[in-house]
């Protein structure tokens, strides 16, 4: 027992054995596909086997190494035997990638016990399956846990109540687990992962009924930004990663003033959701098995979408500016030492101007609006 956060030292990506859950299509792919492009071995799972294979053969076409599991995560023993695969395939386990995940669109009143516990099932309970089975491998040489949850876990919106309490029972799981992991001096990092509207096909197989195809609050960032994210936090141990401006200011705005992201989505909220494409309401959806009509990174979700984030490039990048800020300080008392006092005062107040601040350097940049 210790009470001392453990150091926790994180391979680079390239020589790293990384396990991606819910591989399929999606963040999923997405993640797949940055970590054999960046020279990670994967072990790719999820139910549908078409989208798995078609995976692998994308990776394995561009020079990369894959191996693919089928497995639900509701299933504990499924879960299992991806681990035991990686282990048995590659050696080790350094990074498990949990995105596995359903979407369940409806009000509450339209909405079954059986579908809130299925939605609670794979997102919630998937994730627990994902890290009984991870960690006692992560535990041997240190390594990520990695677990894609959603601004839903900060700020649950309607229309979505399954999903969010979901979400946010998995901030409720990741807090607790790494403080228990880190008193026992535990060498693995912890990750919660969580983006606003990402275009993927999640929208595209999510049950709803709303008798509309549903979308969620624009605008939406593309899937490659949060695979950024999750590769970024398998090499530098980050507690929380928010994937987006607009998630990170509803974050802010439900942690200062709630009541008025209550009025806001009483006017709204409905209207967010509507693509304005019909889609019956007795269709199932991949609430319970897979579609793989949609085994692709991206989906159709229309309205404002964006390039990139670069709100989320700036938290991630963050650390280097504080260690060139750290490095910087030794050069600037020898300059100090050297350099004639009246050169110092006007090039501390040139670097004083020319300064970012986090406010200015913030703000997301809009690609395109479809």
């Amino acid at each position: 027992m210790s009470t001392r956060k453990p150091n926790v030292q994180l391979k680079p990506v390239g020589e790293q054995i990384v396990v991606v859950m819910g591989a399929s299509s999606g963040i999923g792919r997405a993640t797949a596909l940055r970590f054999a492009e960046q020279g990670a071995k994967v072990v790719v799972a999820a139910r549908g086997k078409p989208g798995l294979a078609s995976l692998v053969a994308e990776i394995t076409g561009h020079g990369g190494e894959a191996t693919a599991v089928p497995a639900d995560v509701t299933d504990p023993d499924q879960v299992q035997a991806v681990a035991d695969r990686a282990v048995s395939t590659y050696g080790r386990l350094d990074t498990w990638v949990h995105t596995a995940g359903v979407l369940l669109v409806a009000g509450f009143d339209d909405t079954t016990a059986e579908e809130f516990a299925r939605v609670v099932q794979v997102n919630l309970l998937g994730q627990v399956h994902g890290a009984k089975a991870a960690l006692p491998h992560l535990r041997q040489r240190g390594g990520a846990f990695i677990s894609m949850s959603s601004m839903g876990a900060k700020r649950s919106i309607p229309l979505q109540t399954a999903y969010c309490a979901s979400k946010h029972g998995i901030d409720g799981f990741l807090e607790a687990l790494r403080v228990e992991l880190q008193r026992d001096g535990v060498p693995v990092s912890i990750t919660q992962i969580m983006p606003g509207t990402i275009n993927t096909p999640l929208f595209d197989n999510a049950r709803t009924k709303t008798g509309f195809k549903p979308v969620a609050p624009p605008p939406a960032y593309p899937a490659r930004v949060v695979a950024d994210a999750i590769a970024h936090a398998a090499t530098q141990p980050v507690r929380d990663v928010v994937v987006g401006g607009s998630a990170k200011a509803i974050i802010t705005t439900e942690a200062v003033a709630p009541r008025l992201l209550d009025a806001l989505l009483r006017r709204f909220g409905y209207e967010l959701h509507d693509t304005g494409e019909a889609k019956p309401v007795d269709a199932s959806g991949n609430l319970v098995a897979p579609i793989t009509a949609h085994d692709t990174v991206e989906g159709t979700v229309g309205g404002v979408t964006l390039g990139g984030s670069a709100y989320t490039w700036w938290e991630l990048h963050r650390p280097v500016t504080t260690v060139a800020t750290a490095l910087a300080r030794p050069v600037a008392a020898l300059a100090g030492r050297l350099v004639p006092a009246g050169v110092r005062s006007a090039v501390g107040d040139a670097a004083a101007t020319a300064r970012p601040t986090r406010a200015t350097a913030a703000p997301d940049r809009t690609a395109n609006t479809t």
